[in-house]
């Protein structure tokens, strides 16, 4: 070794230190370090318009809350181990990155436990969440290109059945629900109308409230046309006699009419049997109760039908907006990069260490 370069080395120990570091590290990344792919896709969720949106200071206020949150449960699924599983299975990844790759870059073992594999597989799946544009850009770096692309193609694949099924298995359990309560609320309605139906047949009348007031009305007619005679026999008894033809023919159009109002009245109300108020109010509490049914079924449909539309409008469907890319040529490892700033901070901590090395011997002196 030259006397100068001894004399470096012993004089600034960090520097020669950092030196060496930074030859090493380069060497790594521009000789050693070998290309890797990246497959890259951009995918946005979106759900088909049923309705017109509605524009209101809330809308406006959330924005696209829901899209991001469902983003964000798609990006989740996409970096979990049950995809991880299913890319295992299906591409074997577990052999691509254990046969290729450097000695730093590659998977050390293909047998490694789930868990290391996990870690491994973040490293080179990199799912990014775009929430000003509402997109999931997804990055795969494979050893070859085909591996990428393919890799990147059934994350898009796996990813849409995902949603796709999540939304169905939300919508038919909101919808199943809607319909078992239907046909519930369809047989009470059958129940409460046959009863009103052997109702009205046992009592041989269409509708009881309509005979009462229609009777109501009979009896109404007869005590106007009983008053008026009253009248009449009241004015012919002041210049007539009691005996007189015309006064009795009064006298017994009068006891006619009560005798009609009496037997009116005892169709109306009597004090026992089957009475027609009786027959009446029986048969009102029978009609509400099926036009309770009858609402509360109709209000069943309304809101099946809206359901639907609801969950039909809230199903997302996955839309490719960049196609998996087959790269053509490696952009990773960013050799340049990776070593500019290695070299950058190791020049800082050895600057640093001259520091403390020059206040240490002043403080000596």
């Amino acid at each position: 070794m030259p006397v100068s370069l001894r004399h470096f080395v012993k004089k600034s120990p960090q520097w020669a230190v950092a030196i060496i570091a930074i030859i090493l590290v380069s060497f790594y990344w521009f000789i050693w370090a070998e290309d890797r792919y990246v497959s890259r896709a951009t995918v946005v969720l979106e759900s088909p318009q049923v309705a017109s949106p509605e524009l209101s200071l809330s809308s406006l206020m959330s924005g696209s809350s829901g899209d991001t949150h469902d983003l964000l449960l798609l990006r989740e699924h996409l970096l979990s181990v049950d995809m991880l599983r299913l890319l295992d299975e299906q591409l074997g990844i577990r052999q691509h990155y254990s046969e290729n790759g450097d000695f730093f870059a590659k998977l050390r073992d293909p047998n490694v436990p789930i868990e290391d594999l996990h870690k491994y597989y973040l490293r080179r799946v990199e799912i990014e969440l775009d929430e000003y544009a509402g997109v999931l850009n997804i990055y795969v770096q494979g050893y070859s290109p085909e591996f990428a692309h393919d890799m990147t193609a059934l994350l898009l694949e796996a990813g849409e059945d995902h949603m796709n099924e999540m939304g169905h298995r939300l919508a038919d359990e909101q919808v199943r629900f809607l319909e078992q309560q239907l046909v519930r609320l369809e047989e009470r309605f059958e129940e409460t109308r046959g009863k009103l139906l052997e109702y009205q047949n046992e009592f041989g009348l269409v509708s009881p409230t309509s005979t009462v007031e229609s009777i109501d009305q009979v009896v109404a007619t007869l005590e106007g046309d009983l008053a008026r005679l009253q009248a009449q026999r009241n004015a012919l008894a002041s210049f007539q006699s009691s005996q007189s033809s015309e006064l009795r023919q009064v006298e017994r159009s009068i006891s006619a009419l009560r005798d009609q109002i009496v037997v009116q009245r005892d169709r109306l109300a009597q004090a026992t049997g089957d009475s027609l108020n009786r027959v009446s109010a029986g048969y009102e509490t029978l009609e509400l109760q099926a036009q309770f049914a009858q609402e509360t079924y109709s209000s069943a449909l309304a809101s099946l039908e809206n359901t639907r539309l609801e969950a039909a409008r809230q199903l997302k469907q996955v839309s490719v907006l960049q196609s998996p890319l087959f790269p053509e040529y490696p952009t990773a490892p960013n050799r340049l990069y990776n070593s500019s700033v290695f070299a950058i901070l190791t020049i800082f901590i050895a600057f640093i260490f001259s520091m403390m090395a020059m206040i240490v011997k002043d403080h000596r002196d």
